[in-house]
């Protein structure tokens, strides 16, 4: 008898994922605390994994008043180390270089983007370099690297904005179907780092729920790690 295509995927799943999908309860609610335990009590990866928080949303993104775009700096960090790349000149280039950007420029870092060069995870800019940027718009937005007053990428403060990503601050955004996904942790945190920013994050999700959505706005929430199964969480858990 031939085996039919779930039959099939399942066998090509590695050892370690297949194992911990069996520990997961598909059709259980978990608390906060109990998925965190789970997530602990896994098999490891030969790697620290990153914890993550999807969230479904009960938006419209091809609507302008459900867009839901925002920041937010978490309490213990993400346990990740972000290469930041500032546009700026003269004073303000030597503040970022001074704060810890990994790249700093003006024109010339503008023309390596261009040329496809794109080294870093986060961009900042001066206002006065903004007019410039618009010409690797169509490299930094796919990405979601574009710099943004409303996220506080474009500023004065450079210094400061730099400060902010490397100790952990997360940008999140709406995809397509009113998906959320961001790193919020590491495995190796313990049970109440981790806690902690995901409260934080999901706050600041919620505080950003825009003008347009209508009935239900935070519809569903997962925790994973890199190589693990989606949990569902049971959300007033992680409201209260």
């Amino acid at each position: 008898m031939k085996a039919n295509k779930n039959q099939t995927k399942t066998q090509k799943l590695p050892k370690n994922y297949a194992a911990k999908l069996a520990m997961v309860d598909s059709a259980r609610f978990y608390s906060l605390s109990d998925a965190i335990s789970l997530i602990q009590d896994l098999p490891k990866a030969k790697f620290d994994e990153s914890v993550d928080i999807v969230a479904n949303l009960g938006v419209d993104t091809r609507h302008s008043d459900q867009n839901v775009r925002g920041v937010v700096s978490l309490p213990h960090g993400t346990g990740k180390t972000l290469k930041v790349a500032v546009f700026a000149r003269g004073a303000k280039a030597e503040e970022a270089k001074a704060a810890g950007a990994d790249v700093v420029g003006s024109d010339e870092l503008i023309d390596k983007v261009a040329a496809g060069e794109v080294n870093f995870d986060r961009c900042i800019a001066t206002p006065d370099m903004m007019a410039a940027i618009g010409k690797v718009a169509k490299v930094l937005g796919p990405r979601g690297m574009m710099p943004n007053p409303k996220l506080g990428t474009v500023t004065m403060d450079v210094a400061q904005a730099v400060k902010n990503v490397k100790a952990g601050q997360v940008e999140f955004r709406a995809e397509k179907a009113g998906i959320v996904h961001a790193g919020v942790a590491k495995a190796s945190f313990d049970t109440n780092k981790i806690a902690d920013n995901v409260k934080v994050f999901v706050g600041a999700l919620v505080k950003a729920r825009p003008s347009g959505a209508k009935g239900t706005y935070l519809k569903s929430l997962f925790i994973t790690t890199t190589m693990g199964p989606a949990i569902k969480l049971e959300i007033s858990s992680v409201l209260e």
